[in-house]
Formats: structure tokens, C-alpha cells, sequence
């Protein structure tokens, strides 16, 4: 969009929402906070939509998302950049991953795991119960067999993978340096049983594609960084900066979610919101009333 000439070409930012839902105040503080880092280092910022959720993406959402972000200010520079047009991409990667062994096809069901979680319990990770690693253990020859004929996921041997890369780390502006710790979120799924791939591996191969130089996004997606070190060094990618910004909560310290639609862009922008206004508000940390910044 942008003809503007760039005094750094190493700083490049990216706003990558998913079109599932309306965008909400939380997605306008993140969006601003991206594209204020990149403009004010004279850098580039990108708009890419992860719109691989076949199931849930919607193109009235992708519509609103870039409405929305006009209607704030922002401009971003190239073509939208869709993940939908890049499975080809996140395939490549994934057969990399299974020729290396770090990862294996899990059969486990919602309810089997939910059976688990009710005897057993579950060691909790920062994003819920984490995988009990049930299937890791299944014979290669039989999961291999199973796999041709019973629905399944492919999940991270997170274990396998630590052996292959050794310790890593990464640098957080806000945070400092970091030791890669994926055990945290567990065997995670890289390609879901409904969908062509998983955020995780979506995101790590695009960043390196788009040449993203610094990922600024909320302090909720900051345990995922861990698994995301681990995929670029299994699949030799480059490793961006990082900065997690606190993210939006409401009055109960949960963050805003597409649910709320109290605070989507949309019924603001048509009930006749100032975004101008709106926008300043949101650059000081100026919130409507039972919204706040989550701790650091």
C-alpha cells in the first residue's frame, strides 16, 4: 500500500489477526502497538490473515479486519498476505519434521483425554492440561499402520526434539534472554486431524518467510515462543526479536475475546466512534471503564 522509502530495512513487523470473529478492542491495542514499533524505526509492517482454520475463517471477517484497521489509521505494506494460500509451504515443513522423528500421530480422542483429565488429572501448562503423551509410547510399525485408517493429529516430541537441537535461547525486549523451555506447553499438535496445520508451525514458517525482524505481540502468546524456538532451529529458520506487550483485560482479569462484542471495532466504528479519538486513547493507555493492561 505504502510508497514511502525506508531508512531501516532491517525492522519489519507484522499484525497477524485470524478471521474467525470481529476484531475487538484488544486486537486495536495489539495492532497499534506492531505498527507504531515498525513506523517509528522507519520500518515496514505487515498485515498477514492466518486464516487456516478452514472450518471457522470467514471472508466478511477478513472484509472487517481490513476496514477496521483503515478506520484506526493504519496502513501496512505489500499485498494481505493470506495463509491459505501458503499450505503448500506448511506441508514441506511438516514432512521435514516427520523425516527427522520429532514428530508422531496421536489417536487420542477430546473425550479420552477429557476421561484422563477426570481420573488421573492432568499436569496443567499455561494454556490448560497439557498432552499426557499417551501415543509417544505406541509402536512405530502400529501407529503407522493405525494412521492409514484411524483419524489422528500429529504432535511435537518435544523430548526427541530437545535431544536434536540442545539448548536454545531467544531475547524478549521487555523480558531479556530467555532459555527455551517447550516442555511447558507439552507435546503440542503441529497438524491438526480437521485442518492442513496448527498455529504453531503456520506462524514459525511465515515469520521466516515475510523476513519478520521483530515479533510484537501480546504476553499471552509468550509460552508459545518456546515451542516456536524449537521449530526454527529443527527447521533451520531464522530467529526474529521478540516483544510481548501486556494484552487487554476486562474487570475480571480475563482477556477480551471475539465473544465480547461490547468492544468490537465494528459496532464502535458504526455506532459512530471517533477513531482518531479512540486511537490516541489506546496509545496512552487510556481504556473505556472495566478494561485494563494485563501485569507484566
Amino acid at each position: 500500500m505504502s510508497s514511502r522509502v525506508y531508512v531501516n530495512q532491517d525492522v519489519v513487523v507484522r499484525f497477524a489477526p485470524s478471521p474467525n470473529g470481529w476484531l475487538h478492542l484488544g486486537h486495536a491495542y495489539a495492532a497499534i502497538t506492531a505498527y507504531d514499533y515498525a513506523r517509528e524505526r522507519d520500518g515496514k509492517f505487515l498485515l498477514r490473515i492466518e486464516d487456516i482454520d478452514l472450518g471457522r475463517s470467514r471472508p466478511e471477517f477478513v472484509e472487517a479486519i481490513v476496514t477496521d484497521l483503515r478506520w484506526l489509521g493504519l496502513d501496512w505494506d505489500g499485498e494481505v498476505i493470506f495463509q491459505s494460500q501458503r499450505l503448500a509451504n506448511y506441508a514441506e515443513a511438516a514432512a521435514r519434521l516427520k523425516e527427522m522423528g520429532v514428530l508422531y500421530p496421536c489417536f487420542c480422542t477430546r473425550s479420552s483425554l477429557q476421561a484422563v483429565q477426570q481420573s488421573k488429572g492432568l499436569r496443567l501448562g499455561p494454556d490448560g492440561p497439557l498432552y499426557p503423551r499417551i501415543c509417544s509410547h505406541l509402536d512405530k510399525r502400529e501407529a503407522a499402520e493405525r494412521a492409514t485408517k484411524e483419524p489422528h493429529c500429529w504432535r511435537l516430541d518435544v523430548e526427541q526434539a530437545l535431544e536434536l537441537t540442545g539448548e536454545l535461547t531467544w531475547h524478549d525486549d521487555l523480558r531479556g534472554e530467555q532459555v527455551a523451555d517447550p516442555a511447558i506447553l507439552g507435546d503440542v499438535i503441529i497438524i491438526p486431524k480437521d485442518n492442513p496445520v496448527s498455529y504453531h508451525l503456520a506462524v514459525t514458517v511465515d515469520d521466516a518467510r515475510d523476513r519478520i525482524s521483530h515479533v510484537v505481540r501480546g504476553q499471552d502468546l509468550f509460552a508459545s515462543t518456546h515451542i516456536h524456538r524449537v521449530l526454527q532451529a529443527l527447521l533451520e529458520l531464522p530467529v526474529p526479536q521478540y516483544v510481548h506487550h501486556p494484552v487487554l483485560v476486562d474487570e475480571t482479569g480475563a482477556k477480551l475475546s471475539k465473544s465480547r462484542e461490547s468492544a468490537s471495532l465494528t459496532l464502535l466504528r458504526e455506532g459512530g466512534e471517533d477513531a482518531y479519538m479512540l486511537s490516541s486513547r489506546l496509545r496512552k493507555n487510556i481504556f473505556p471503564v472495566g478494561i485494563t493492561l494485563s501485569k507484566a
